[in-house]
């Protein structure tokens, strides 16, 4: 699945490979929907290594998690992730399957597949915040935008590949910016942006490595947009 925030009934007990990046909020809607295990995008890994916290996590919810390389593969692109994708992290009851760094993803799913299951999935959700700092609205997702966000400009959480452009568009806000997800693959972190200028939507992409992908707040406060 490109993305994990709506997964189909099938990911309960297979394994989930979602373009999603990695981190604890992503890592909950595969545990959630059942998965056996997740494989999910690094973006970068970034500031704080949140693109890949979701791992550490998934292990204490007894979930085997790992996470692809993002010069490896498109982020928001399960198939291009499960063609060529490399394995950068994994946590230790992935590892305990046979998943290792340098993996090929492909490899890494048949890993999986003895991944324990049945786990909890009676787990809180994490908190994902929408919050407004001097009159920029800060979300973790682009998704959790809504018609009336039209106006603000919204500093946004999600990476800023080409998933991102039909979410941004169903709100059209004034300015969006998104974290690029270490840029990686085919430049994919930052494919959203041509797509929007064409539809007349100002965009703009802070580095992975500035600022904390999936918080809006970090986005505004600590990114850094680079060329």
């Amino acid at each position: 699945m490109d993305g994990v925030t709506k997964l189909p009934l099938e990911a309960n007990g297979g394994v989930v490979l979602g373009g999603s990046n990695a981190t604890t909020y992503a890592a909950y809607f595969s545990a959630k929907a059942g998965a056996r295990a997740a494989i999910h995008h690094d973006c970068g890994i970034g500031r704080d290594e949140v693109g890949v916290r979701g791992l550490p996590w998934a292990e204490q919810h007894c979930m085997a998690m790992a996470a692809v390389a993002a010069d490896s593969a498109r982020v928001g692109d399960a198939a291009d992730m499960l063609n060529r994708g490399i394995i950068s992290r994994a946590n230790k009851l992935a590892a305990a399957c046979g998943v290792e760094n340098g993996q090929t993803v492909a490899q890494a799913v048949e890993c999986l597949k003895s991944a324990p299951w049945p786990h909890d999935t009676n787990m809180e959700a994490p908190v994902e915040r929408r919050t407004f700092v001097h009159g920029v609205l800060c979300i973790g997702s682009i998704s959790l935008g809504t018609p009336e966000d039209a106006g603000p400009v919204v500093a946004s959480g999600s990476h800023g590949g080409a998933t991102a452009a039909p979410m941004t568009r169903a709100f059209r806000p004034r300015l969006v910016f998104f974290n690029d997800a270490g840029i990686g693959a085919d430049r994919a972190g930052v494919a959203s942006l041509p797509i929007l200028d064409s539809e007349g939507i100002a965009a703009a992409t802070v580095a992975a490595v500035s600022a904390c992908i999936g918080d809006g707040k970090s986005t505004l406060t600590q990114g850094i947009s680079w060329p």
